[in-house]
């Protein structure tokens, strides 16, 4: 992942030094597996654990140089991890695996440490809305369907439902998680025609990974639920930054992304105030998204294994990890600076002319014996009106003599238009934090 969207603590998940020290931790625990059941010296592990290179910059460099000439990527980290015994007893390391059985537990063992930074972030981020959704549990606000005023909302019951969608986000990644959090040292079709089964529970057990059945490599199906988890979270941060994008229009100008001191919002234009984090996060949700495509094309392989899946994973995987926690923690900042005016919600639902009271003055129409369609007609009549000429929609109500007057005070009661909100609110209750 380029740098601009990258956090440090999945960088050390991602990293070749990190990757190659777990390489490195599951030849070694085999070596050691093997030697418990006598088919290795017990010496020999010995040396194999208290030889082991160091694993750093310089031993990742003469990996590749060693990789220029095996073409392999895997067979140049067993020669390099074998000179650097510089013992007999290093003819162990690797001895019963092919490349695929380090390769696949490793990245699985990646995979969910990535899954826990992400866990631990969407709790971040939950917490921020529920604070959110609290402090503007009254902001009273205009709902908007389809782009056109409905009926009155407010902010915190926006933000509500978002915490609620991010829960929902964090229960797939936790199972994500426990679909990924397996590994296989089962040998090159996975029969362990040359490595016993015990070799692999014990390594598993060491890895915290749970063993499964597998051909060469682990099923891709389990690396899709994993990209899909990371492509929902950000389709749902989309969903929040798309709201907020609109919101902060000139013409709406409800929130507002926080401006810190020395920003310049454009290089042309002094004025500009733009919602640049939203429209980031929108960007990278699509990419997250196309990611997701090309892990779902990689679960089909051929036979027990092919690596057309190889390259691809290289790059969804780790852009995917760290897609989904910058999106977050971006979005999580975007939050904590957000300026809220509740003033302007107020005028901007005011600017419909109260149609947004339409629905209760239709169904006070039918209570007091009318039909429903003609209810329907004297309630759209009147509002039509009240578009067309920018006019007061209650007054014109009151001097229709089809309509009882005294209906209308409970119908355009804002009180009792949010007085069922409590519901929505008592779901936030339900969230583990």
């Amino acid at each position: 992942m380029i740098p601009r969207y990258s956090t440090p603590e999945m960088d050390q998940v991602w990293s070749d030094v990190s990757k190659f020290a777990r390489f490195l931790e599951v030849e070694i625990l085999a070596t050691e597996a093997h030697a418990e059941i006598g088919v290795v010296p017990a010496a020999d592990a010995l040396v194999c654990r208290q030889r082991a290179p160091r694993v750093d910059e310089a031993f990742v460099q003469a990996i590749v140089e060693r990789e220029a000439i095996t073409d392999h990527d895997v067979a140049a980290f067993v020669d390099v991890v074998q000179a650097a015994i510089a013992d007999d007893a290093g003819k162990w390391i690797h001895y019963g695996l092919t490349s695929s059985d380090v390769g696949d537990t490793v990245l699985c063992w990646q995979m969910t440490d990535a899954a826990d930074l992400l866990i631990d972030e969407s709790g971040r981020l939950i917490q921020t809305l529920l604070d959110m959704a609290h402090e503007h549990r009254d902001t009273v606000m205009i709902g908007r369907t389809h782009g056109v005023h409905a009926e009155p909302t407010t902010f915190g019951a926006k933000v509500a439902l978002w915490a609620l969608q991010v829960d929902r986000d964090r229960r797939r990644l936790r199972a994500a998680r426990d679909t990924i959090a397996v590994m296989k040292l089962s040998g090159a079709v996975g029969t362990y025609s040359n490595i016993p089964p015990s070799v692999e529970t014990f390594v598993g057990a060491a890895l915290g990974l749970r063993p499964v059945a597998a051909t060469q490599v682990i099923a891709r199906d389990r690396h899709s639920e994993f990209l899909y988890a990371c492509a929902s979270i950000g389709a749902t941060c989309e969903l929040m930054a798309i709201e907020l994008r609109h919101l902060q229009r000139t013409e709406v100008r409800e929130v507002q992304e926080g401006f810190k001191p020395g920003q310049k919002g454009s290089s042309a234009m002094p004025h500009k105030r733009n919602p640049i984090s939203a429209e980031t996060i929108s960007g990278l949700a699509r990419v997250l998204r196309s990611n997701l495509l090309a892990g779902l094309q990689d679960v089909a392989l051929w036979h027990e294994r092919d690596i057309s899946h190889s390259s691809v994973e290289r790059v969804v995987l780790p852009d995917s990890s760290h897609l989904a926690h910058y999106v977050m923690r971006r979005l999580g900042r975007l939050l904590s600076g957000l300026v809220v005016f509740p003033e302007r919600m107020q005028t901007n639902l005011d600017a419909s002319y109260g149609l947004v009271f339409s629905q209760p003055v239709l169904l006070g129409l039918v209570s007091s014996g009318k039909s429903r369609d003609d209810a329907y007609r004297i309630v759209q009549r009147n509002a039509m009106q009240a578009w067309d000429a920018g006019t007061d929609f209650r007054q014109l109500l009151e001097a229709d003599p089809d309509v009882d007057n005294a209906l209308l005070d409970d119908a355009f009661d804002l009180r009792r238009s949010l007085s069922n909100l409590q519901v929505v609110f008592d779901q936030l209750q339900a969230i583990d934090v």
